[in-house]
């Protein structure tokens, strides 16, 4: 039978006993159960101690902290009251015995954690005299690493102002940080401490910055030490949040007109893939679909787009008319899977990202974001642009080209000025992306079977563009939309015939031989397509009818056969193909814009045909 809910079993630890399974009734004041568990030890002075869960943080067990950190029986050990152990410390820590100081400062260093332990020991003025020791000592060893341990920990619980530090103080800590021959240990407790200072007083960011270059940050940016690499980052990137956008350090330093060497590119370009990386969590993250979270995020996207429907009162709709108007809402906003497009979001790369950049996109952005959505919700069908398909491709091509999730090359320099001049570059450069997406996409008159295709070329827009170097991301987004898809058809072709020129003579010899070849079976896989035949939609003056008709190539390539077909027909043979006309009686072949029926229809509003499924013929010897 499970314990009542107001008791916990706790085993009594101590040392060289056999431990003792106690119920801590809630109920019962603290004292009386710390009384007994010391009548049961022989141990005299209850009142001078206190019991600490073993569970390696060593919390004290009092009045407002007296359930288990985890649930199940909880280990707990009798050990000093708070009160006392906080007056031995400090009394420890001003000893003139070395090993008695470091070992005081050790334990301070662990006990600080507790809330408790922190208010008695800070209420002795205790940080006065960490203060100095660090501001009066010399020592760079094991007694410094706890000492600073100790005043992080027990600035945690925010007792203490951080603007009561004196310049002395901070000074010291920042000249831990430059120092070649330190601890990295030391190092990486003196970023800790500078970054939780920077954001909480202007007077302490502009000490700091004053005081720690660039330079030294990008540094310890190259060190083998994870940690100190993580540390180093925080405090760049802390400094970064807090400079105005007039006091950017790195971006003043890109911008400059001294030319940067080599060391200092390798730099920011570390910099750079450092803080790209941070998106490599989310990007190899799959959505969970039983996350409330996440799953709000995505209904954000369908509620933004349509919010007017979304609105409606929730007693308006059934709940399955309800499923079915989202599930239309999702398909609309280029899900594949729109019944639980949370299915869409479960690769990984590029993972949660995707979600992010797509919400992003819908909340920085919202007039582009509903432009996209209800200019391709209006198009016909297959050639509307997919939102969702599209962002989760272009999520992943980013990731791709920007390396992100890769580890830093030694010796690289490649960065992107236009990295520095952003705090939400990776989500801004997606925004401008995604509207690239649509802008190619009807350049191209895509439709569903050409997405490949469009994302193909939309990545070589991007790394063509990268390519200048653009100092702004609003240069790049003027270069790279005027890079259209006519650009990149010149481009490819200036390039094939470039690369034909520098063909060595024997494959140019090769090629001029295969070619009769090869244009004799292109010729053949043509015909052969004519003669298997195509389905076509009926093109009215006035209208697209819902008529289909078929027309295919006689064998002997010498008739067209044509007739009106039902709705599923796939390849009707040809003597159910009426209607015919004949080939020697053809003068020409208009297709595509060229088409006249095509130039009608462009000059209206409606229906209008997909250019690239059309043609006409023109008689030689007849009317048309």
């Amino acid at each position: 039978m499970p314990p009542p809910k107001d008791v916990v079993k706790i085993a009594i630890q101590m040392v060289g006993a056999i431990p003792q399974l106690i119920e801590l009734q809630q109920t019962k004041p603290l004292a009386s159960v710390l009384k007994d568990v010391c009548d049961a030890w022989s141990l005299p002075n209850a009142e001078r101690y206190a019991l600490q869960y073993a569970d390696g943080r060593q919390t004290y067990i009092t009045e407002s902290v007296r359930h288990p950190p985890a649930p199940g029986p909880a280990a707990a050990a009798p050990t000093g009251s708070p009160d006392q152990e906080a007056e031995q410390l400090y009394i420890g820590i001003q000893s003139k015995n070395v090993d008695v100081k470091t070992d005081s400062l050790k334990k301070l260093a662990s006990l600080s954690q507790d809330v408790t332990f922190a208010q008695e020991f800070i209420s002795r003025n205790g940080l006065k005299q960490i203060y100095s020791i660090v501001e009066e000592g010399n020592d760079t060893g094991e007694m410094l690493a706890h000492t600073l341990k100790a005043f992080t920990e027990l600035m945690e619980h925010d007792f203490v102002s951080w603007e009561n530090l004196s310049t002395v103080f901070i000074k010291k800590i920042v000249s831990y940080v430059n120092m070649n021959a330190v601890d990295a240990s030391i190092q990486q407790l003196s970023l800790s401490i500078l970054e939780n200072m920077v954001p909480t007083s202007r007077l302490l960011y502009e000490v700091v910055k004053k005081e720690v270059t660039l330079d030294r940050l990008l540094t310890h940016l190259q060190v083998t030490n994870a940690q100190l690499q993580l540390k180093a980052m925080a405090l760049l990137i802390a400094l970064l949040l807090s400079a105005t956008n007039a006091e950017r350090r790195v971006r003043n330093i890109i911008h400059s007109s001294e030319p940067l060497g080599d060391e200092m590119a390798h730099y920011l370009y570390v910099l750079q893939s450092v803080s790209l990386n941070l998106c490599e969590h989310r990007m190899k993250m799959s959505m969970d679909p039983y996350s409330q979270e996440q799953r709000d995020l995505l209904q954000s996207l369908r509620q933004t787009a349509f919010e007017s429907e979304s609105e409606a009162p929730a007693g308006t709709f059934s709940t399955e008319r309800r499923r079915s108007l989202c599930a239309k809402e999702f398909r609309k906003l280029g899900f594949l899977n729109n019944s639980n497009p949370a299915e869409d979001l479960r690769r990984a790369p590029p993972g949660l990202l995707a979600l992010d950049n797509m919400v992003y996109f819908s909340r920085n952005t919202p007039n582009a974001y509903s432009r996209f959505i209800l200019e391709n919700s209006s198009r016909e069908d297959k050639h509307e642009c997919p939102f969702a398909r599209s962002s989760i491709q272009l999520t992943l091509i980013l990731c791709e080209i920007l390396h992100i999730g890769e580890p830093c090359s030694e010796t690289a320099q490649a960065f992107y000025p236009m990295f520095f001049g952003q705090d939400h570059f990776f989500e801004e450069l997606f925004c401008i992306c995604i509207q690239l997406v649509n802008k190619t996409w009807k350049e191209m008159r895509a439709t569903q079977e050409d997405f490949d295709k469009v994302m193909q070329v939309v990545r070589e827009q991007i790394t063509r563009t990268l390519s200048l170097k653009p100092t702004s991301l609003e240069l790049f987004k003027t270069r790279v939309n005027s890079l259209n898809y006519s650009e990149i058809l010149k481009l490819r072709q200036t390039e094939r015939l470039h690369q034909e020129e520098t063909l060595a003579v024997p494959v140019l010899e090769l090629r001029e031989k295969l070619k009769p070849e090869l244009l004799e079976l292109i010729r053949q896989q043509r015909l052969l397509h004519l003669c298997e035949g195509t389905l076509f939609r009926k093109i009215s003056s006035r209208r697209r009818q819902d008529k289909l008709w078929y027309c295919r190539l006689s064998p002997n390539h010498k008739v067209l056969h044509y007739g009106d077909v039902e709705e599923g027909v796939q390849s009707p043979p040809i003597e159910s193909l009426t209607e015919k006309i004949p080939v020697a009686d053809m003068k020409m072949l208009l297709v595509g814009k060229e088409c006249p029926h095509t130039k009608e229809k462009s000059s209206g509003k409606q229906n209008k045909p997909p250019s690239n499924l059309n043609f006409c013929y023109d008689f030689s010897h007849a009317e048309q």
